[in-house]
């Protein structure tokens, strides 16, 4: 993939930075990690200016956090509670663990989505909560185009300094990736199992 990433940068230049950039925020495994320092070591090879590349990753990575944020406007609270109560065991989540999200959304919405952009594994996924609860639009472009632009910019211009030592960055910061990814199925697996273990112990006790 790493090959692929960096042909299409070589090709579309910046247009390739936001493409990939928007991609990235609707197909998670395509990171940001190697995208924004290679646009960055393009930048000290004089291939573009990193303003532009900043913008680019910018403008794709904040058009795939709205389209995520739409999903969850369009599912909304009420149609995924109902769909939680009826498929949310495997999910290990009820109509309960919905309505705390909506509540915390109120409360912290704003610093949940700037703080979850700047986390590699969470940056996608915190748009579809901001949208079913509901969080208020200019709130959420505010806050997400601010971490947005601090993580590509942050990127770019690691991967600027260290030119062709660029490669140096994306293995510890896809680790990071990976870690949060592996952290959250590992979770979600204590949760399942946990569940299981409590309807059972249940079931014996009647």
């Amino acid at each position: 993939m790493d090959q692929w990433i960096q042909n299409t940068l070589e090709q579309f230049g910046v247009m390739g930075v936001a493409f990939l950039m928007l991609i990235e925020n609707i197909f998670p495994p395509i990171p940001s990690e190697v995208v924004m320092p290679w646009a960055g070591y393009s930048v000290s090879q004089g291939d573009h200016s990193l303003l532009a590349v900043v913008a680019a990753g910018s403008i794709g990575s904040f058009l795939g956090a709205l389209l995520w944020y739409g999903v969850g406007l369009w599912i909304g609270k009420d149609r995924l509670s109902r769909w939680v109560d009826h498929h949310g065991a495997w999910l290990t989540i009820s109509p309960k663990d919905i309505d705390r999200v909506d509540q915390w959304f109120d409360s912290w919405g704003g610093w949940a989505v700037l703080i979850c952009r700047l986390i590699p594994g969470l940056r996608t996924l915190i748009s579809l909560p901001a949208g079913f609860s509901n969080m208020s639009f200019l709130p959420f472009a505010i806050y997400t185009a601010i971490g947005t632009v601090a993580w590509t910019a942050l990127l770019a211009s690691l991967g600027w300094w260290l030119g062709n030592n660029y490669a140096d960055l994306t293995g510890p910061l896809g680790w990071v990736s990976t870690a949060v990814v592996v952290g959250l199925f590992v979770w979600w697996l204590f949760r399942l199992l946990s569940q299981k273990r409590w309807s059972k112990n249940a079931a014996n006790a009647r």
